[in-house]
């Protein structure tokens, strides 16, 4: 995604916390959509399933087999945009990774993913401990202070760790995709050494149309508790558009490839 190529950044400490806000360029958005939707297929699907559609099928059935795996719900769309967005901003810019594109396993294309947004992971070498990154992903053209409530509401459940709900979730898919290592990992610290606050941190963030600035910092300056935590605000000035155009050229480049 490389964000910085497409994005103007703006650094700031807000009590004890870390905020970055991205701004996109009017001058790279045509680029920073061919980015975006060159990177949005493999977030619905694996490369090796698309791969096997193509090989027995033809271009045409793989094309509709992505396509039918996209959202058409407008909301819908942007959200899953947040949380694509979001996972890439967390494996580009920050020390975890995010093991699973949890879009693929969507009940249906027009619903959203329920539980935790997206589970940051991190392994200490030595001792194979884990390190957990909880974060919540909202998109909205005009982002408001009530969306950040509950995204800051979501980050404070289970006591601000990430849900046993969502690790196991991620450990079942780690171990459906012969990632079995970070699966046993995941279970030791959840089944058997515990996870501590210290062990986490929590990452807000949001995409939206409007400035996010002013309601990241009064997010963050309200926050009371010990969880060391990130806000991250991605702006587009043309933020619908911008949704729209990044699912148009997905399923254009699809019949086109």
């Amino acid at each position: 995604m490389e964000f910085d190529e497409w994005c103007e950044s703006a650094e700031q400490v807000v009590n004890g916390h870390d905020l970055k806000v991205l701004s996109g360029s009017d001058d790279h958005l045509v680029d920073a959509q061919d980015r975006v939707a060159a990177i949005v297929p493999g977030h619905y699907a694996s490369e090796e399933h698309v791969t096997h559609v193509l090989e027995r099928l033809g271009k045409p059935a793989a094309a509709e087999f992505v396509r039918q795996k996209l959202p058409e719900s407008k909301a819908i769309r942007s959200g899953d945009l947040g949380e694509i967005l979001a996972t890439e901003y967390i494996a580009e810019n920050t020390p975890y990774e995010v093991p699973i594109k949890r879009l693929r396993w969507k009940d249906h294309r027009n619903m959203a993913m329920r539980g935790d947004d997206i589970i940051g992971i991190e392994q200490n070498p030595e001792n194979r401990r884990l390190k957990f990154l909880k974060s919540e992903a909202k998109s909205r053209a005009a982002l408001a202070a009530g969306v950040l409530v509950d995204a800051r509401t979501a980050l404070e459940k289970d006591g601000g760790l990430p849900s046993p709900h969502a690790l196991a979730f991620v450990s079942e898919r780690l171990m459906e995709t012969g990632n079995q290592g970070l699966a046993d990992a995941i279970d030791d610290a959840q089944l058997k050494d515990g996870i501590a606050t210290a062990d986490v941190e929590h990452l807000l963030f949001t995409f939206s149309g409007n400035d996010p600035t002013a309601l990241l910092q009064a997010s963050l300056q309200g926050y009371g508790g010990t969880i060391h935590q990130h806000g991250v605000g991605l702006r587009i000035a043309g933020h619908t558009q911008f949704v729209q155009d990044v699912f148009e050229k997905v399923m254009a480049d699809g019949d086109n490839d």
